[in-house]
């Protein structure tokens, strides 16, 4: 039998992303042969981010607004028979490199009738970002059986400290006293190292052609864990920088520093309504859920499988 073909897509800063896919991929090695397309952006996102170059990026990535990227390596004609997109949200929104290649005619013509999972390295808010993934794939007329969403586990207040630092200080483990007080940053060791375990449920799926359960077996092992407050929670914060995208917007385009006033003040409200107004909403929308029960089971159904609702 002829071996099988993945196409890997991804980007990555960090490198943690590549780990969760190699630790994903390690037990397919023996049925697929990969071919890696990682995302080059043309110019290039900085790293670590200075200043306030990344809250500049907040009105493309929530308005999906593309950038130039490079050449790609692989052939969009080849028939692959498995596509991987991993990606990572930015302000709840795909980054701005996955989504620019989500809108390429090359991601058209690959993905169009395939197989395609996605996999996500996040802090903890994914869900908005996936129901747009979600939307590209199914409008190009690809097949998503499976997601596998790897997040921060630690508390919300605490990762928002250390995915700071990490992003504007290139600091995964901080020293001094921040490094006493505060955990290194990102996705735990062993959660990615225990990645692996999704690979199997893939590499059966395909050797038993039974790719239509594979989500439902992914979700046995784990692979999406919703919680209830953040998931409003993400829903309401969407819907607020999709409004203070729009303002930003209206002092110039990309890099423009016209609208780095509007920024500030965008920053300000977002670390005001982390701190000062998500610990007393968190409390609300919890009790709300209790309430209202079997609603939240229908949404987080809903949210870790891979049906669009055409009607949202």
């Amino acid at each position: 039998m002829r071996r099988k073909k993945a196409l890997i897509v991804y980007y990555t800063q960090t490198g943690q992303l590549r780990r969760i896919i190699d630790s994903v991929c390690k037990s397919l090695q023996q049925e697929f042969d990969f071919t890696y397309e990682e995302l080059k952006p043309n110019p290039a996102f900085p790293f670590p981010w200075p200043g306030m170059s990344f809250y500049q990026v907040l009105p493309e990535s929530v308005q999906e607004t593309p950038c130039k990227l490079e050449a790609f390596s692989f052939d969009p004609e080849d028939d692959f028979d498995l596509v991987i997109l991993a990606y990572q949200p930015w302000y709840l929104s795909p980054s701005i490199p996955f989504t620019a290649f989500l809108q390429t005619e090359e991601a058209v013509k690959v993905l169009k009738g395939k197989p395609v999972i996605t996999i996500l390295g996040s802090r903890n808010m994914w869900i908005m970002a996936q129901e747009r993934v979600k939307k590209r794939i199914f409008d190009m007329g690809a097949n998503l059986i499976g997601n596998i969403v790897l997040t921060d586990r630690r508390h919300n207040l605490v990762s928002v400290i250390t995915i700071a630092h990490w992003m504007l200080k290139g600091e995964k483990h901080g020293g001094g006293l921040y490094g006493r007080l505060f955990p290194p940053a990102g996705i735990l060791e062993k959660d990615i190292s225990e990645a692996e375990r999704f690979g199997f449920l893939i590499r059966d799926a395909f050797k038993d052609n039974a790719l239509e359960g594979l989500q439902d077996a992914l979700l046995s092992q784990g692979s999406i864990r919703i919680n209830p407050v953040l998931m409003t929670t993400e829903k309401r914060g969407f819907m607020m920088f999709r409004a203070w995208s729009k303002f930003v917007l209206k002092k110039g385009s990309a890099g423009d520093p016209g609208r780095e006033r509007r920024l500030k003040m965008f920053r300000i409200y977002l670390f005001a309504v982390i701190y000062l107004v998500s610990p007393i909403g968190g409390l609300v929308v919890w009790i709300i859920h209790k309430l209202n029960y079997r609603k939240t089971r229908k949404m987080i159904q809903y949210y870790s499988h891979n049906e669009y609702a055409l009607s949202d």
